[in-house]
Order: C-alpha cells, then structure tokens, then sequence
C-alpha cells in the first residue's frame, strides 16, 4: 500500500486530456492507494462552492467516486483555488486540510505545504496573497454573480502571468530561510509542496541533522504524483502510471 501526492495540476475545461488524466488516475492507482492528498490548486480558478463550472463536474464525480470507494482523500487549498469550503467536501467527499499541516507518513513526521508561503523574496505576489486570503474580500467575491467572479478570475490570471513574465525565476521560487524555519518550527525533517513547477528532491542540512525537500511537479505538460511507501517516495510520471 502507498499514499499519494499531486499539486498544481490546474485542471479547467481547456485542458480536458489533463482532466481525463486525473479521472483515470482516480479510477485506477488512487483505488489501491491509502490515501490521495492534493496540495493546491486542483484546479485553475474554483468560483465558489454554488459555482462548479461544467467543464469540472467529471472532476468532482470522480473524486466523490474515490472517496465512497473508502480511499480518504484530502485537499489542500492553493493560490488558485483558495474558495474551496465545506461545500466541496459535502460534493466530494474529500477533507479540507490546514496549510501547513503536518502528518505521519510511514513514521516518517512530514510536513505538507503549497508551498507559496515559501516564496518570501516574491513580495508583490505575498501583498496579494494576503488580500485575497482576506475573509473580507472572500465574502465579496462570493457575493459576486458568476458571470462577475469568472471576469475577476480572467483578470486575477491576466496579472499573474505579467507578474511572472516580469520578474525573475530565483525571487519566485522558495526562500532557502523560509525552508529552514517551517521544518524547525514543526519539529520535521521532511517537507513536501507544490507550486514552484520545478519537481526534484532537496537533501538539506538543518541544525546538523539530514532534511529533504521534495517538490511535486505540475501537470502542464504531463500527469505526476509522488507515491510514497514505508520504503520511502519515489516521483512518477506520466508514462509510469497511466492506464
């Protein structure tokens, strides 16, 4: 048996091989799993709990699908899908998990994040974290019509692609430091996240004591998850789990 991990697949009606990828992740592998968690955005822009799009009903038929099939799967809100409440848990049958959250993977204290948090030289991109995450503007944009969050999204996603075309590679990837004090803050040797786009596996040094970072990879491009076992995680690809 082994627990899974995927981040950053941005699953929206423009990338419907992408959303197939999932489904057949969720209809073969995840059946055999003990749990499936999904550290951020799941999808490229979630409106709100009462505003599922079409084009994603498949990915919420097949999580809910996973879930009464007796496979727990959690989810953790990302940077694109922050709107996520207790609507989608009742739609999916999926748990809402806190970011950063912390658990016992195989004896093995790891320490799950997005990973966006990380990103600390990215100041401009943490302003607007915080005034999104802001329980104020959330009730606002949920007050909005669908029509009105779909433009706001359409903007939202139009100012973050000038904001990364603009600014260099090193500030928005994680801040060494920040790394250093999540796992020191937690009591953990192990950090796994999402959100950078770049998949590999750090080995740290932290207070004389070994640490890795692993990073998951996004699904642009191709399906990827980490599979981890009592023997460790190993990162697979596409072609290594399709079916």
């Amino acid at each position: 048996m082994s627990t899974l991990f995927i981040s950053d697949l941005h699953l929206a009606g423009e990338r419907p091989h992408l959303i197939q990828a999932f489904i057949a992740l969720t209809r073969n592998e995840a059946r055999e799993a003990e749990a499936l968690y999904i550290l951020g955005d799941l999808f490229e822009a979630w409106l709100g709990d009462d505003a599922v799009l079409p084009d994603l009903v498949p990915v919420i038929d097949a999580l809910k699908a996973l879930t009464k099939s007796g496979v727990p799967v959690f989810v953790m809100a990302g940077n694109r899908d922050f709107l996520m409440g207790e609507g989608f848990e009742a739609i999916t049958g999926a748990r809402l998990i806190d970011d950063p959250t912390v658990i016992d993977l195989y004896g093995t204290p790891t320490l799950l994040m997005h990973g966006d948090t990380l990103c600390t030289d990215d100041v401009t991109y943490q302003a607007v974290r915080a005034q999104v995450r802001d329980p104020a503007w959330i009730a606002a944009a949920l007050a909005m019509s669908i029509e009105e969050r779909i433009k706001t999204a359409q903007q939202m996603r139009a100012q973050s692609q000038a904001h990364t075309q603009a600014t260099a590679e090193e500030i928005m990837d994680v801040n060494a430091d920040a790394v250093t004090e999540a796992l020191r803050r937690h009591g953990v040797r192990r950090l796994i996240h999402g959100h950078t786009h770049r998949p590999a596996v750090h080995e740290l040094e932290i207070d004389g004591q070994p640490a890795t970072r692993i990073v998951l990879g996004d699904w642009y491009q191709q399906a990827s998850l980490l599979r981890c076992d009592e023997s460790g995680c190993e990162r697979v690809s596409t072609s290594q789990h399709k079916r």
